[in-house]
């Protein structure tokens, strides 16, 4: 039940896509003084080492950010992730990639709250010491998706909820839809970023459905494939489901995303979409 571990997936094109809809995200919602919440359902370790035995068995991140750091034509949407990255490699080498927690803790402001959650008994530990001098976080080892119970709606009445999963455990796609209709009854006026992998198109498609067939106005989805659907094993893409999107994130994404195809389409074979799921 709890055997993923992240360490070997960190930095993939994956982790690009999905950190960059969160700091755009995180930006958009600091543009007001008033404090917000950051709900991270499944927070894993915090950060990662590239150079360690779990990412070099995989090498995921070299055809991930590896491929993005020190580019020369970077769009300017992308300054505030890539300026975070630099802070954890602060020389020519990429050593270190910053999971979402290390992100949100970066771009927080003093008077914004950070709730975390994570099962894993290995990357628990980790995720606690990475934030033990932090005073605006809160680290639970408990069921994240729990979280979304017993934490919404934030005092604030404004907040930012991440749900990623492994999606190790099936039922993951069957939890969400439910999860998130349990969460905007409480929490209407939240924006939710969802994570998910293309590994089954069908079932991906599936919670995707019901999701949109929740009578939710104002859905988003941006997703990047490398490769064409397949039967095969392995991800092929990975998307974000936006719930109550910043009015700009059409607009960035729209010129984030034919750069970002370009640099980690290597092979030429997959495609971006960039969808309004819902209309208000």
């Amino acid at each position: 039940m709890l055997s993923y571990r992240h360490s070997y997936h960190a930095g993939n094109h994956a982790d690009v896509l999905k950190h960059i809809v969160l700091t755009l995200c995180i930006e958009s919602l600091k543009e007001k003084e008033k404090p917000f919440l950051y709900l991270d359902t499944h927070s894993g370790a915090g950060r990662y080492l590239l150079k360690s035995e779990h990412a070099e068995k995989t090498g995921e991140y070299l055809s991930g950010i590896n491929l993005l750091w020190q580019q020369p034509d970077l769009p300017k949407q992308l300054d505030t992730y890539l300026s975070i990255l630099q802070r954890y490699n602060p020389f020519d080498t990429l050593k270190y990639y910053p999971g979402s927690p290390l992100i949100a803790k970066q771009l927080l402001r003093e008077q914004d709250k950070l709730n975390l959650t994570e099962l894993h008994p290995t990357d628990y530990p980790l995720l606690r010491q990475e934030f033990n001098k932090d005073k605006r976080a809160r680290v639970l080892r408990e069921d994240g998706f729990a979280q979304l119970k017993s934490k919404l709606p934030p005092e604030s009445r404004r907040g930012l909820i991440l749900i990623d999963p492994s999606y190790e455990i099936k039922d993951d796609y069957q939890k969400i839809p439910a999860a998130i209709n349990e969460a905007y009854k409480r929490f209407a006026t939240g924006v939710y970023l969802i994570w998910y992998p293309v590994v089954s198109r069908t079932q991906t498609q599936r919670m995707i459905d019901g999701i949109v067939n929740l009578g939710i106005k104002r859905i988003s989805q941006f997703e990047l494939a490398l490769k064409p659907d397949n039967n095969q094993k392995g991800m092929t893409a990975s998307g974000m489901i936006v719930i109550n999107p910043p009015w700009k994130l059409h607009e960035q994404m729209q010129s984030i995303m034919p750069w970002l195809k370009e640099k980690l389409d290597t092979e030429k074979t997959g495609n971006f979409t960039i969808k309004e799921l819902v209309s208000e």
